[in-house]
Parts: structure tokens; C-alpha cells; sequence
């Protein structure tokens, strides 16, 4: 239903009714009586006639007192003698809250966006005890939005948002419950640094990269150290395990057409090798 300022709909039908009938009953009879006290009757009823919506409320003051609530739907008041607050809405509302250029507890400056999902649970309460719920509702959650990010780390507040915004929540709630409104979720948009910490990050978490890189490539030179550690070990009790695994080396360096492979004389003798490469040999002629 819509409202005209502090008219209604209704309202302005009532009055066109009542002005058309006065204005009907003066042309049968000749009397302008009818007409003076059909625009009365409907100016009353265009002021006293009132629409809420269905998600919202309103207060009605006779006398500055507080007579109550009213809505949703059709009601009517007593024009001069009673007045209105302003409508209340009470479906869920959003407010958008920034800080800029704030110090988290490692003293490194951000920029933080936020969203604040919240509702008006008691219609009483928002009009009676605060003058302007929404400017105190966004107030509230820049300064606790603060608050917070001097609190926390800028690693906490990159990697764990939603702890911050839940943290943000609880604060605004507690705050906000005595008014008649609710917070029921604070979302951190974004966390914004400065593009010179930007470039410092990306070089330390590449450093970081290299640094485990390179002590993975040593881990694994201890492990492959320790097998021929243990290698060693059987190769020295067992002397005839060694010249065989040299000559398989020597067999596999030499298996492929044109390879070359260079071997002392005295190894040879040692491991026995002449008779060997001689059938090795002969085995690759045609």
C-alpha cells in the first residue's frame, strides 16, 4: 500500500468519496451544507486513516505519550491530537562499514570492508531508545570494526575471516540487543594492504619456497648417503658381490652401439673383466 507523505491510499478514497457525495446531495438540493460537511468529514478521515505494511510498525503518541504500536494493515488516529513515529522496517537491513588506514596488532595498516546483516526484532525498543537506530547501527560497527583489527594479526585477519567476523558480531549484538535490534552476521568483504607490504610478502613467500626446496633436495641426500652407507657395508664383506655389480655397471655403460668406456688396466686384472668384454664384443659383431 503505498503512503503520500502522511497520507494513504485509503485515506484519499475516503475523502473523494465523502467530497463527491456532499458535492451530489448539494445539486439535489440546492443546499451548499452537504458539501461543507463532506470535504470535513473527508479531510478527517484523509488525516485519521493509516496504512502499515506488512514488515512494518509504527508508535502512536496522543499527547507525546506513547500509546502503542500499530500494524501491519488499516488503522486510524485522531488527527492533532495523536502523532506518529517513524515506520519501522522490520525486515532484515544491511549497513556497509570500511576502515581505512588501520593499524592491526603488528602495526601494519589496512583497509577493511564489511557488511553487517541486521534486523529490528522489537519495534518498541528502536523507537523508544535510540533517536536513529541505522546511523547508531553503522556508527557501532565502524568503530567495533576497528576495534577488532587492532586486536589481530594481519595474517589472522587475511587467512581466518570468518572468526573476525563472527568476533564482530558478538560485539555489536551485545551492543545493539538493549535498542530492540539484532546483528545477526558481519561478513568481511576484503583486507587491503599497502602495495609496498604486497611486493615484501610475495618476496618472502618465494624465499620461504626456496628454503623448502632446498631442504627437501638435502633430505634427500642424507637418505640416498645413508643407502650407499648400508651399500658399502655389504659390498666390503663381500668381495665377489662388488666385482659383479661393477661389471653389470660396466655392461650397461657399454651395452649401447658406440659407447666408449675407458677402464684401467689393473681393474680389469682385479675384477676379471678381460674374458667379459671379449664376449661382449664378439657378441655385438654380425
Amino acid at each position: 500500500m503505498r503512503r503520500f507523505g502522511q497520507y494513504s491510499t485509503v485515506g484519499f478514497v475516503v475523502f473523494a468519496v465523502f467530497l463527491v457525495a456532499g458535492v451530489y446531495a448539494t445539486v439535489l438540493t440546492n443546499h451548499t451544507t452537504f458539501v461543507i460537511v463532506g470535504l470535513l468529514i473527508g479531510t478527517y478521515f484523509l488525516y485519521a486513516i493509516k496504512v502499515v505494511n506488512q514488515w512494518e510498525r509504527v508508535a502512536v503518541l496522543r499527547f507525546g505519550r506513547y500509546k502503542g504500536l500499530r500494524g501491519p494493515g488499516v488503522f486510524t488516529i485522531i488527527p492533532v491530537v495523536d502523532t506518529l513515529s517513524r515506520y519501522v522496517d522490520q525486515r532484515i537491513r544491511l549497513a556497509t562499514v570500511n576502515a581505512e588506514s588501520t593499524l592491526t596488532r603488528d602495526t601494519v595498516p589496512v583497509d577493511v570492508d564489511a557488511i553487517v546483516f541486521w534486523l529490528v526484532w522489537n519495534a518498541e525498543k528502536s523507537i523508544l531508545e535510540v533517536e536513529d537506530f541505522v546511523q547508531a547501527i553503522t556508527l557501532s560497527a565502524h568503530t567495533a570494526l576497528r576495534e577488532s583489527i587492532g586486536r589481530h594479526h594481519l595474517a589472522q585477519m587475511i587467512t581466518d575471516r570468518e572468526t573476525l567476523g563472527a568476533e564482530l558480531q558478538k560485539i555489536l549484538d551485545a551492543k545493539t540487543t538493549s535498542w530492540g535490534i539484532t546483528v545477526q552476521s558481519v561478513e568481511i568483504r576484503d583486507v587491503r594492504i599497502p602495495l609496498g607490504l604486497q611486493n615484501a610478502m610475495s618476496q618472502q613467500a618465494q624465499a620461504e619456497r626456496e628454503r623448502q626446496a632446498r631442504v627437501i633436495l638435502g633430505e634427500a641426500e642424507v637418505q640416498v648417503s645413508a643407502q650407499f652407507a648400508q651399500a658399502s657395508e655389504a659390498y666390503a664383506n663381500n668381495p665377489v658381490a662388488l666385482h659383479l655389480r661393477a661389471m653389470n655397471m660396466l655392461y650397461e655403460a657399454i651395452r649401447d652401439k658406440g659407447s666408449t668406456v675407458i677402464v684401467p688396466s689393473s681393474a680389469v686384472e682385479t675384477m676379471g673383466l678381460g674374458g667379459m668384454l671379449a664376449m661382449t664384443t664378439m657378441g655385438k659383431q654380425p
